[in-house]
């Protein structure tokens, strides 16, 4: 069952910000490595990653420069800032707390 809650605007942003911290990557690049980290579970759409990635543009969390191949067209690549670094860093601590909160709530007592 995939998830419902990854599904969400902050969260695929959260997921971008977690692959980029690897480094560089273009759109494609990206959704690919959250679906493979992911076990395939959350698959972002174009109609959810390209939105996401232009907010975090905007908000100064990422940086996108034209990337030249040898063949083929140029792509658009992010990178990381520090601010980007620091958001990510928010946003983890964030949902790890709403997981807890989701754990204590769903266990079962012994």
């Amino acid at each position: 069952m995939k998830s419902d809650r990854a599904s969400s605007n902050a969260n695929i942003s959260m997921l971008i910000l977690s692959v980029l911290a690897d480094g560089p990557l273009h759109g494609y690049g990206i959704a690919r490595e959250i679906e493979r980290r992911s076990g395939h579970q959350i698959s972002p759409g174009e109609g959810a990653l390209y939105p996401a990635l232009r907010n975090l543009e905007t908000d100064g969390c990422v940086v996108a420069s034209w990337q030249t191949q040898d063949n083929g067209p140029a792509r658009k690549v992010y990178a990381l800032t520090i601010n980007g670094v620091d958001d990510l860093n928010d946003r983890a601590r964030s949902w790890r707390g709403y997981v807890d909160a989701v754990e204590s709530v769903i266990a079962r007592p012994a």
